[in-house]
């Protein structure tokens, strides 16, 4: 494989991932993936093995010597393995800390070798508790205590942030880092607590839509289509390497108000039922009233802003339920 055209997804079969590899392999780019499968699907990539510059791997970035292989073959890596969900990082905290930060030193510590170019994948959670919104890049971060499980994801991803950080500033290592602001679309699921799937999947049923909290708290969902389009664009600008850059929808919802609009978008006979954190999550949970993103950063590097809405992303998930596409 040619290493400048050769591209390394970590997490490659989760949701994100698999779309970035097949917005890759439509430009040409050849795509080697490495996945544990712990949360990422085979049935996500199942039908890009017969593509000769498809290569999947099943296995942990914590193998070094495979991890040094794929890294000198390849020019460009996204890394994008990590825990997903509210769900997955409250029941298990310390494969959350495990798997973001030492996955990343991992990637770092080959890229400095091999000169790789790289991109992290970090979140607005590491934002914490801040309510000056919205969010830009350099605001102060404001966090919980470390008695309350939830922080664990943000801390690991602080820390991927600030050890990326020092890579750019001892060697130059072209590093950019993405913060991402509740990515949503089809092959996402709702069993680590993805609202808008499980809210989708229980609109078709007709069953009640269970909203955590009294679903004031608002977001900003943004298609994985448009996110996939700004990782690539900012790998593909010089002018990205040592930054970091918020990505996603400015277009603001309460979680009671996104009920809604899928019970209403859907013509679904659902309710919409509220419980409480503790009956979601169990105890030692806390949740932000507002996220909302500035976007002006990566606007002005690279031209990036949102192309679809809300009601996009409730069609395409609805549209991948009805057709029975999701996978085991």
């Amino acid at each position: 494989m040619d290493r400048d055209n050769h591209v390394l997804i970590t997490g490659g079969a989760g949701f994100i991932g698999s779309h970035l590899a097949r917005a890759l392999l439509a430009a040409d780019k050849q795509v080697s993936v490495i996945d544990n499968l712990s949360t990422g699907l085979h049935s996500n990539v199942a039908d890009l093995e017969a593509n000769p510059d498809f290569r999947l791997y099943v296995d942990t970035i914590q193998d070094v010597s495979l991890m040094q292989k794929l890294m000198m073959e390849c020019g460009t890596v996204y890394h994008l393995a990590s825990a997903v969900g509210v769900r997955l990082i409250m029941e298990q905290p310390v494969a959350t800390i495990d798997t973001i930060y030492q996955g990343t030193e991992v990637v770092l510590r080959l890229a400095r070798r091999y000169r790789n170019r790289v991109l992290i994948t970090s979140t607005s959670e590491v934002y914490g508790k801040s309510t000056k919104v919205p969010y830009c890049e350099d605001d102060d971060r404001v966090e919980g205590p470390t008695t309350k499980h939830r922080w664990a994801y943000a801390c690991a991803k602080a820390l991927d942030e600030f050890l990326a950080l020092a890579h750019w500033k001892e060697t130059r290592l072209p590093v950019a880092i993405v913060r991402l602001f509740n990515t949503v679309g089809p092959r996402q699921r709702g069993q680590y607590g993805m609202v808008v799937p499980r809210f989708v999947e229980q609109a078709l049923a007709g069953d009640d839509l269970i909203v955590h909290g009294d679903g004031t708290q608002s977001r900003c969902f943004c298609h994985v289509y448009d996110v996939v389009q700004a990782l690539i664009m900012l790998v593909n600008s010089s002018t990205a390497w040592g930054q970091i850059f918020n990505v996603g929808s400015t277009e603001e919802i309460s979680i009671r108000g996104l009920a809604e609009l899928i019970v209403q978008r859907l013509e679904s006979p659902s309710q919409i039922r509220t419980i409480p954190y503790s009956e979601a999550y169990g105890e030692g949970f806390e949740d932000m009233q507002r996220r909302i993103p500035s976007i002006e950063r990566i606007r002005l590097a690279v031209g990036w802003s949102p192309t679809l809405s809300i009601n996009d992303v409730i069609d395409d998930v609805a549209a991948e339920f009805r057709d029975g596409r999701l996978g085991d």
